[in-house]
């Protein structure tokens, strides 16, 4: 059994006892309380109200809920990667400051994860987040905070490579926190999401914002070529499995398709295990060289 083998079978087997309902489909309950984005002329992106409390009703983290125990899971889960951000020779990848956020399959709590760990990130003092929908095929991030459907965003801007940034993204009552949408439906989204526009997405985000860490919620790496082009772009990638769920085999074989220069971290979510107690966390290089 190869270092990569026994990294999976310790985390698995240490939180298959007992789970936790964190899971994206707990989002779900949230009503619409956001308003609408719309393209802008000006650069002052839109401002959505966010309604923290449903939000903390839901198992999310809020400015409210810092000393609850799902905030202080995730900061053990930030933490390696804040590092990596503000030094970023620990990692030989440049765009450390983008993390992207899958799954093996879906389901797994990927999307949930994503929207945790921007929440935890954007309560830094020194720290501001974009969270980017890019699970284009289906979209969760939008439909959890509550904002309306087919809003610009993300492929958009790929799909016009005359398209600025600006008038796609808008901050929220979160001061530190700014979203990117998924996008309206288009003919050739999975086009838009070629390598080329995803790497000029990715060079813009982090020459244009070097002091922002973008939260990429990406679509499951077994079901989507998209996810494996995304990784090959970012800097570091959330691994979420499913505790008791999720085949050894199938998480082994999405952790495969993930580039050898990238620091990368595995949540195991819906478990009892771990030091936290709700997830298991730990990280390795990719093919088997684990990092303390």
């Amino acid at each position: 059994m190869n270092s990569i083998e026994k990294f999976v079978d310790r985390l698995i087997n240490a939180g298959a006892q007992e789970k936790r309902p964190h899971t994206d489909a707990a989002m779900a309950r949230i009503p619409g309380v956001v308003q609408s984005v719309t393209f802008k002329s000006d650069a002052e992106p839109e401002v959505a109200a966010i309604d923290m409390q449903r939000l903390a009703a839901a198992g999310m983290i809020t400015p409210t809920n810092t000393r609850s125990l799902i905030a202080e899971e995730y900061r053990a889960i930030k933490r390696p990667l804040l590092k990596n951000v503000l030094n970023p020779q620990t990692t030989t990848h440049s765009h450390a400051n983008l993390i992207m956020v899958t799954s093996a399959l879906p389901g797994e709590g990927k999307s949930f994860t994503s929207i945790n760990l921007a929440m935890s990130i954007a309560m830094e003092l020194d720290h501001t987040v974009l969270l980017v929908e890019a699970d284009v095929p289906k979209p969760a991030i939008a439909g959890y905070l509550g904002l309306p459907k087919e809003e610009p965003g993300l492929v958009d801007y790929l799909a016009d490579e005359h398209l600025g940034l600006e008038g796609l993204l808008f901050r929220t009552n979160i001061p530190k926190l700014t979203l990117l949408r998924a996008g309206r439906q288009h003919p050739q989204a999975t086009e838009c999401l070629a390598i080329l526009n995803m790497r000029r997405l990715t060079q813009e985000l982090a020459q244009r914002y070097p002091d922002r860490v973008v939260i990429f919620d990406a679509p499951p790496m077994l079901v989507s070529s998209e996810a494996v082009v995304l990784a090959g772009l970012v800097g570091q990638v959330v691994m979420v499995v499913e505790s008791g769920k999720t085949p050894q085999r199938v998480v082994k074989d999405a952790l495969a398709l993930i580039g050898t220069d990238k620091y990368v971290g595995v949540v195991l979510n819906k478990s009892q295990g771990g030091s936290s107690q709700g997830y298991g966390y730990g990280h390795y290089g990719a093919y088997g060289n684990e990092r303390k």
